[in-house]
């Protein structure tokens, strides 16, 4: 049977190798830009006064799509909050029981990791990174504390406080772009600063913060409610 299912699974490979490789081959080398890129990349700087080309149009330009992926991000969360929700017998579980080098390392590494996940999301209009990548680096700290042992819950009314009020100057952020600017979400009510400089692209940094935390908080509420699960089971690790 062994041998079979590796026969059957070569031959779905090959397959859809053989769909999939004239695609390959036949993929279009476009020298010239599309006309939108083209004017994404003639306008942004000058309109948006970003150093990051790419996070800037996704934030503004394109920022009905971020709004749309933090709302999904959300809805997962509840989800998976609503699957592993608390049923309150969680008293006598164990604790996790880690290494010690685990537990030193983690007290150690924590709060650079969480200044690295800061970092990240505010200098998300200068160099490679955003409110995303900042908001999982932050949760990875948080998890390495998890794991650690060196903590054994989190704070939900603070979680949950962050995770609100975060949305909510998002969105209120937008709403003023549209109010005193020239569109949602246009960065451009706040003072566009010095190019290159950390107080610059208008409200651009105010953004990706907002989105760090809030990406932060959802993803922490995951983790959370996994390790609720786990304790509930009886699983130690």
């Amino acid at each position: 049977m062994p041998v079979i299912k590796r026969f059957l699974a070569i031959i779905a490979l090959l397959g859809a190798a053989a769909v999939l490789l004239p695609f390959v081959l036949n993929l279009p080398t476009e020298e010239a830009l599309p006309e939108l890129a083209s004017k994404y990349i003639e306008n942004a700087p000058g309109e948006l006064g970003a150093a990051n080309l790419v996070t800037s149009i996704i934030v503004t330009y394109r920022g009905l799509d971020t709004l749309g992926e933090v709302a999904v991000l959300f809805a997962a969360t509840a989800a998976v909050g609503l699957l592993l929700k608390r049923t309150g017998n969680e008293v006598g579980v164990s604790h996790w029981k880690s290494s010690e080098i685990l537990k030193s390392g983690g007290g150690f590494l924590f709060p650079l990791i969480i200044l690295y996940g800061v970092y990240i999301f505010l200098h998300g209009h200068l160099t490679p990174g955003g409110g995303f990548q900042g908001g999982v680096v932050i949760a990875t700290g948080f998890l390495l504390l998890l794991l650690s042992g060196s903590v054994d819950s989190f704070n939900h009314t603070v979680m949950s406080l962050v995770e609100s009020l975060s949305g909510f100057a998002y969105v209120a952020v937008a709403l003023a772009g549209l109010i005193w600017a020239a569109g949602f979400l246009d960065p451009r009510f706040l003072p566009q600063g010095d190019f290159g400089r950390l107080f610059s692209a208008g409200a651009i940094p105010v953004i990706y913060s907002l989105i760090g935390l809030k990406v932060g908080a959802e993803l922490l509420g995951i983790l959370d409610a996994m390790r609720c699960k786990v304790r509930r089971e009886g699983v130690t690790a």
